[in-house]
């Protein structure tokens, strides 16, 4: 079976982020390993990422140089076959995205 590894990159992202990491945790794939990369924020968002903890595989909140700098450790921290991004204010559209994202990689 494949991981499949989901980077989101956050900054005071209080507002969306539990959403964005309840639509993860709500994937019917049990293989996800969810990271997330914080860029210092000064709101709850570290709050709202310790209380998932137990669903992050790996996060790190630290001063960074972008959103692509973050996307990039979090590439770095991955250890999945296949590696997606999830904005913190985005969520996945419906419990079979990850399922129907690694039937597209083993058809190929």
């Amino acid at each position: 079976m494949k991981k499949l590894s989901i980077i989101t990159v956050t900054y005071n992202s209080e507002k969306y982020l539990a959403e964005c990491i309840e639509s993860v945790i709500g994937q019917t794939y049990p293989n996800i390993e969810h990271i997330i990369i914080d860029g210092k924020s000064k709101d709850a968002t570290v709050s709202i990422i310790q209380k998932y903890s137990n669903h992050i595989a790996r996060w790190v909140s630290e001063t960074d140089r972008g959103m692509y700098d973050a996307i990039n450790k979090g590439m770095k921290m991955a250890t999945g076959d296949i590696i997606g991004t999830l904005n913190s204010d985005d969520v996945l559209a419906s419990p079979d995205v990850i399922s129907s994202i690694v039937s597209a990689f083993e058809t190929e």
